[in-house]
């Protein structure tokens, strides 16, 4: 039987006269690579910044593992990737690891093994003493992924994760989603790269704040008559101006 891991009931935020999300209704089952899809300012960020009990909720509420969304219970259990690169430059690869190992409460001989596993699992095991300033990009974001799989979370939110890295290292990181997948984790992915979500198992096509269309990639191509699922987010875009 399938479980949902998130749940959301009309979930709104509001920013002053600005609708940010708007009554948004989720339902992300366990084990499952969950895209929310759309340009920005869609309103992807914001739902995940409530989901991660960063934002409060204007209105409506969301549900993770059973519980409230703000309930720090569920904290342990959750690993976020924000946009940004949430880094210190200063610190080694190794030193940021075992910061973020350190927060969780993990002692010494568990951050050592889980860094070790990291490292060979995004492939930066040469670089563990070298300063984060020094490293490209794409090696940023892939020690950002290492910190937030260092307390060995359940569920993934990854906010753009790819963005800004070339097309070679964004193939080498859906290979850790789809590997951290068969590992029994939830991941829920934002992006605005169409073609990305084809290796999502299910999808939600969110703009301007709404959930307009949700379902397996290959349904929303059926169901629109459409090649690329950029071509059916277009063709739902034109079905919600016309409701």
């Amino acid at each position: 039987m399938v479980f949902p891991i998130i749940e959301t009931n009309n979930l709104t935020k509001r920013f002053g006269a600005f609708t940010a999300v708007n009554n948004l209704n989720l339902k992300i089952n366990v084990g499952e690579i969950y895209g929310l899809l759309g340009p920005n300012g869609a309103g992807k960020t914001t739902t995940i910044k409530m989901l991660c009990g960063i934002l409060l909720s204007t209105s409506g509420d969301s549900h993770i593992f059973g519980k409230k969304a703000v309930d720090k219970s569920v904290a342990p259990n959750i690993g976020y990737m924000p946009q940004e690169i949430a880094l210190y430059p200063g610190l080694t690869v190794h030193q940021n690891m075992e910061f973020f190992g350190k927060l969780f409460g993990l002692k010494k001989e568990k951050i050592e093994k889980m860094e070790r596993e990291l490292l060979k699992f995004i492939n930066l095991e040469k670089w563990r003493n070298e300063l984060v300033v020094n490293l490209s990009g794409g090696m940023k974001h892939r020690v950002s992924l290492a910190c937030v799989l260092i307390h060995e979370p359940k569920l993934l939110f990854l906010d753009e994760p790819t963005v800004g890295v070339d097309p070679n290292l964004r193939v080498t990181f859906w290979h850790h989603f789809d590997e951290l997948k068969a590992r029994g984790k939830t991941i829920v992915i934002t992006t605005h790269y169409m073609d990305e979500a084809r290796r999502c198992d299910r999808v939600g096509f969110m703009r301007e704040g709404k959930l307009i269309a949700e379902g397996k990639p290959k349904e929303l191509l059926a169901v629109t008559n459409t090649d690329s699922l950029e071509d059916a987010f277009l063709e739902f875009s034109k079905r919600e101006e016309n409701i």
